[in-house]
């Protein structure tokens, strides 16, 4: 059995934390593999490419194992409908975004047997892409590795 952790609080932590503020916080990191990121973009695919980009260079995702490539892009959609409200289109609809993301990858259940799992989280900005004319907005999303 090992420690159960909260992957998906990590990451909303994460992405949402000042560098002081994490200073604090990183050492209830010790169970889990994670990387930090930021984004800006009307382009949908932008965002996706620099979250897979991120967790690959930080070795977060083994790109050769189709399932961790395909758990983390149903948790980076989950994350982005959150962000969007559930209309993930961006730049289509006239939005842009400013986001910092994170991703942390750990065991979420005390039972070892229930395996991996992968959360991705966004926090940031959203709206016409006009500066000042945005809000705050925020995204979770956790899948099974």
């Amino acid at each position: 059995m090992s420690q159960k952790v909260a992957i998906g609080k990590m990451a909303i932590l994460l992405a949402t934390l000042s560098e002081e503020e994490l200073d604090i916080f990183t050492s209830s990191l010790k169970h889990v593999k994670y990387c930090q990121g930021k984004v800006g973009s009307m382009n949908m695919q932008k965002v996706i490419s620099a979250v897979e980009t991120a967790a690959k260079r930080n070795g977060l995702i083994h790109e050769s194992y189709y399932r961790e490539t395909h758990a983390l892009y149903h948790a980076i959609i989950e994350a982005i409908e959150g962000v969007t409200r559930g209309r993930t289109a961006i730049g289509e609809m006239s939005r842009t975004v400013g986001l910092r993301f994170a991703i942390v990858r750990g065991n979420p259940f005390s039972d070892e047997g229930e395996g991996e799992w992968i959360a991705i989280a966004f926090y940031g900005t959203i709206g016409a892409p006009v500066k000042g004319l945005e809000h705050e907005t925020i995204g979770l999303g956790i899948n099974h590795i």
